[in-house]
Parts: C-alpha cells; sequence; structure tokens
C-alpha cells in the first residue's frame, strides 16, 4: 500500500495533515504502508515518524531536518567538502568580535561582504554589506531580530559573479538548470522575486558543470527535492560554481509553472516506487 500525505500526489491512501503534527491514526497507516510520500511542507515530526516507521520514504529529507536554516546549510557544505564562499557563523550577536578599525570590520572580511540571517527565503533577510553604515544598520537588526527570540547569522565572502545565479532544481533523478540574471544594477539579489528574469540557454557548458556538481552533491547527502543556488565567479580564474543555498521550497516559474512540476513530480515518485520494490 502507498500512502501519500502530499495533496496533488494520489496514492492508494491519501491523507492530509498541513497545520499540524501527525496522530496515532496517521502512525498506523503509516505502519501498514509499503512506501509513504510526504509534501515539501511537512513537519519534522511527520518526517520522523514516517522515517521511523516505513522502510521507503520519499522526499529524503535527512539532511534538511538535521543541517536546519543558512547555518545548517554552511555546516552541510564544510562537512561534504562542498565549494562555497567563505563564510563565518555566529549564534548570536554576543559572539560577534568587531574590530575597531571601522573600514575592515571584521577578521578576514574586507567591504563588501554578504550579511544573512539564519532564516528567510527569496533573498529575504540577506544584505549586501559595502560600508561601516550599513554594517551598523544590521548589527541593530540583529539587536532587534533577538529580542524576539529569532538568533543566528553567518558573514560571507562576496563573490562578483555578474548579477547572475544558476537554480538547479532536483525532483527525483531529474535535474533541471537556468539562470536568473538581475538587469537592475542596483539589486544584489538575483532571484526571480527580485526581478530577475528566466534564461533556460545561457553558457550551456557552465550549466553542465553546475548540474554534475549538483549531482554529486545529492549522491553524498541523499538530497533528492530541492532547489539548489549556485553562482559562478565573474572573473577568469576558476569557472567552478560555488554553493550558496539549498532550498526544500522553491520557485516553479523556472521550471515551467506548477502544472509541469507536479508532472515531473509525480513521474519522478512512480520511477522511485519502482526502483525502491526491486531492493
Amino acid at each position: 500500500m502507498i500512502l501519500s500525505f502530499h495533496p496533488c500526489v494520489p496514492a492508494d491512501k491519501n491523507i492530509l495533515c498541513a497545520g499540524r503534527d501527525p496522530n496515532q491514526s496517521d502512525l498506523a497507516a503509516i505502519q501498514k504502508a509499503d512506501a509513504v510520500i510526504l509534501p515539501q511542507g511537512c513537519r519534522q515530526s511527520l518526517y520522523e515518524m514516517a522515517k521511523k516507521n516505513c522502510p521507503r520514504v520519499f522526499p529524503d529529507y535527512d539532511a534538511r531536518f538535521r543541517y536546519v536554516g543558512k547555518i545548517g546549510q554552511a555546516k552541510l557544505f564544510k562537512n561534504k567538502n562542498a565549494l562555497f564562499p567563505k563564510t563565518r557563523i555566529f549564534s548570536c550577536l554576543e559572539k560577534l568580535k568587531v574590530r575597531q578599525d571601522p573600514a575592515h570590520p571584521l577578521a578576514g572580511f574586507d567591504f563588501p561582504f554578504v550579511f544573512k540571517f539564519d532564516w528567510g527565503g527569496e533573498g529575504d533577510n540577506v544584505l549586501l554589506i559595502e560600508t561601516p553604515e550599513q554594517f551598523s544598520n544590521a548589527v541593530y537588526r540583529t539587536k532587534t531580530y533577538e529580542q524576539t527570540g529569532q538568533r543566528g547569522f553567518l558573514i560571507q565572502e562576496y563573490i562578483p559573479c555578474g548579477n547572475r545565479s544558476l537554480r538547479v532544481v532536483v525532483i527525483g533523478e531529474t535535474l533541471i538548470s537556468y539562470w536568473r540574471v538581475q538587469a537592475d544594477l542596483f539589486q544584489f539579489i538575483t532571484g526571480v522575486s527580485k526581478g530577475a528574469k528566466v534564461n533556460k540557454r545561457m553558457a550551456p557548458g557552465l550549466q553542465e558543470k553546475g548540474r554534475d556538481m549538483v549531482k554529486s552533491f545529492c549522491r553524498k547527502t541523499g538530497i533528492n527535492l530541492a532547489g539548489f543556488d549556485l553562482i559562478f565567479p565573474d572573473s577568469a580564474k576558476t569557472s567552478h560554481p560555488f554553493f550558496l543555498e539549498i532550498n526544500y521550497f522553491f520557485g516553479r516559474s523556472g521550471l515551467g509553472g506548477s502544472n509541469r512540476f507536479y508532472r515531473l513530480l509525480n513521474a519522478e515518485i512512480k520511477k522511485w516506487l519502482n526502483s525502491t520494490r526491486t531492493r
């Protein structure tokens, strides 16, 4: 029996668990299932219940719940020896040690650099810091967040990338890549929600490198449903991409819309079910 908690993935039995933790009825259904399909928005409690009580669960969210937030992802990249920008992690503002020289506020990080809060998507809570004043504003914003209990941020090397980033979407065994190109030179973020345009044809060789890098990373981590953001340095020194972030919720405009995404997802789940059934 195939059990699906995903509202857009039909199965032998479908259950909706949105907005709540799983209960004993959900547990009983999971224990009877041969495979469980979960939605992208599943809670950690549902994922852990499914993993503990069913041998086959899609998607694989081990990395998502073990390495939480932007801080967790930076630790994951480091643990898997993935190439990513130089990064320092701070669990709270108290851990931040600032130099006396305002032109060089942090050891190893001169202006400009990137300031990222541990939460937020689509470029929210990601700041390009170019001046001491902008850094002071980021510190003040951090203090405000910490008063509400939101803690954690990282500071990252700024790598010029020609106002473009590569999105590689992983759906099962399928990888789809496309560029997000930002025409607004005053806009630091290259996400579609910030005005960037999708370009699927540009630099196919670099796209292939990005897909290969993501494929290798997914083999190491088990990730089989996510959108990866990568950048290529705007320099002749290297053509190797850097990982920026993993998005377990990702936009679908670059994939051709939600209908195409769900067609791909259902097809890949069927392939996954057939492959795992024979193991």
